[in-house]
């Protein structure tokens, strides 16, 4: 009988403070490299979440959730698709060099990115998706996401690292929405 208490109270425990570190923003990240990113993410399942978002063929046919592969082999898949989204982003642009690794940053909701937004810029964002040179990374959310909205963002990290001077912000949004709309071409 002891023991079943010592059970449920080590499960109230273990509950509270887990609640607590997800609503006080103290979740851990992590994160996975690519060839041309750094994804970061607070769970597995909002990288399984975003990895079905984005419907995007890289040639190998290969479609892997948790469930029907390993871990190694899930992400493996998921480097190969994201690589490949943002080589098709610089064939789209003509926009191929080397360039630093674009931090993709993917939130689980609206509603948590938007608080994120808050606290790093210190005022209200209502974007769905945006991308932030200083600090050379995408912000996402997976709730209503697609691999179209991945590709502008991408457009726009490729677009202001590639050109010695950034171009005024509505040429770079008229170049990235070329990106979004030709991306399955």
């Amino acid at each position: 009988m002891k023991s079943v208490q010592f059970f449920i109270v080590g499960l109230l425990v273990w509950g509270l403070f887990s609640f607590d570190s997800v609503w006080a923003g103290t979740t851990a990240w992590k994160s996975l490299t690519t060839q041309h990113t750094i994804i970061r993410y607070q769970s597995e399942n909002v990288l399984v979440k975003f990895n079905k978002k984005i419907d995007y063929s890289y040639g190998g046919g290969f479609k892997s959730f948790f469930g029907n592969s390993s871990k190694k082999e899930f992400n493996s898949a998921l480097q190969k698709k994201i690589d490949a989204l943002f080589k098709r982003v610089q064939e789209i642009l003509d926009m191929r060099k080397y360039m630093r690794k674009v931090k993709i940053e993917i939130y689980a909701d609206k509603k948590k990115m938007q608080a994120a937004y808050s606290q790093k810029f210190k005022t209200q964002g209502h974007y769905r998706a945006w991308y932030r040179f200083d600090q050379n990374t995408i912000y996402l959310q997976v709730k209503d996401m697609h691999e179209g909205m991945l590709a502008h963002e991408m457009a726009h990290a490729i677009i202001d690292n590639f050109l010695k001077v950034r171009p005024p912000r509505a040429s770079a949004e008229i170049l990235a929405r070329y990106v979004d709309t030709h991306l399955h071409d």
